[in-house]
């Protein structure tokens, strides 16, 4: 792997939340995967594309862009050999000559000059250590009108739905887990803009997409599935088992206003960002 600037996400990614992440594609793609469309659609990625896929995790997206990209190519980077060896082995099963992972830090990784056409991300731009140089750099991967597109979360008030249905954890949720450190970093709009405007890119755009996170099959494997996660694990590694148990009963029971007959269904909220390396002006 080459220079990394984000070692301690680095170090988090390969330990033990990034293999939980590799163990259970599934899961995390459950949460996530309502909001591939909007994501697809705002990237309007063609045929002939060359595109970037940043923080791929195990793939689904990138997987997805080179399906999109089918004369093209699409290319997953991540800091994670455990979530990168999953995704491999998943383009490889599905045949998908045209996708490859490479591992490393996008932040400072040497990417070709103006080598891709379109960059993506579903959500893994919030983990950088530095916004600004982190988007500057990518932005000379991008060819002159290249496009990117990314999601990241909208913040969740006291009243959402998922506040609701973990509010029994929520005392104990008192610090991000390695892994989680930086999700919030790209929560306000306004931020946005200016963290894509310093960085150079133009024509930015941030719109509001809503869809379900599917947690599990009911309210006991949801609860199962939130008591697995790193920053549940992280915060109560300390806690009594007695204290678990009743939390993940309450928690459980609260999850059963979200049963439906597609499973535990909870409504999410993230920011659709687009914005272009450079607007090309059009000849008279």
């Amino acid at each position: 792997m080459h220079t990394i600037a984000n070692r301690q996400q680095a170090e988090a990614w390969n330990d033990w939340e990034g293999i939980h992440w590799a163990e259970h594609p599934e899961r995390y793609n459950g949460m996530m995967g309502a909001f591939n469309a909007p994501l697809f659609a705002a990237a309007g990625i063609k045929a002939q594309d060359r595109v970037l896929d940043i923080g791929c995790g195990t793939g689904q997206t990138t997987r997805l862009a080179g399906q999109r990209a089918y004369n093209g190519q699409a290319v997953g980077i991540d800091l994670s050999a455990p979530m990168l060896e999953r995704a491999r082995r998943d383009a490889a099963a599905e045949g998908l000559d045209n996708v490859a992972f490479e591992q490393g830090d996008a932040q400072v990784h040497p990417f070709p000059v103006s080598g891709f056409d379109v960059l993506i991300s579903r959500g893994g731009v919030m983990f950088f250590a530095d916004h600004v140089a982190a988007f500057t750099h990518l932005r000379r991967a991008l060819v002159p009108a290249g496009r990117v597109a990314f999601l990241g979360p909208q913040p969740a008030g006291p009243d959402s739905a998922y506040a609701r249905a973990t509010a029994a954890l929520s005392p104990f949720l008192r610090e991000a887990s390695p892994a989680s450190r930086g999700m919030g970093s790209l929560l306000d709009p306004a931020r946005i803009r200016q963290v894509l405007a310093d960085s150079g890119f133009t024509d930015i755009e941030v719109a509001p997409s809503e869809a379900p996170m599917t947690l599990g099959a009911d309210a006991d494997d949801a609860a199962d599935f939130l008591f697995s996660m790193g920053p549940t694990r992280y915060n109560l590694r300390d806690v009594d088992p007695t204290t678990i148990t009743r939390i993940h009963a309450e928690v459980h029971d609260a999850l059963t206003e979200f049963e439906t007959a597609d499973g535990v269904c909870i409504p999410g909220a993230v920011w659709i960002v687009t914005a272009v390396r450079e607007r090309i002006s059009s000849s008279k």
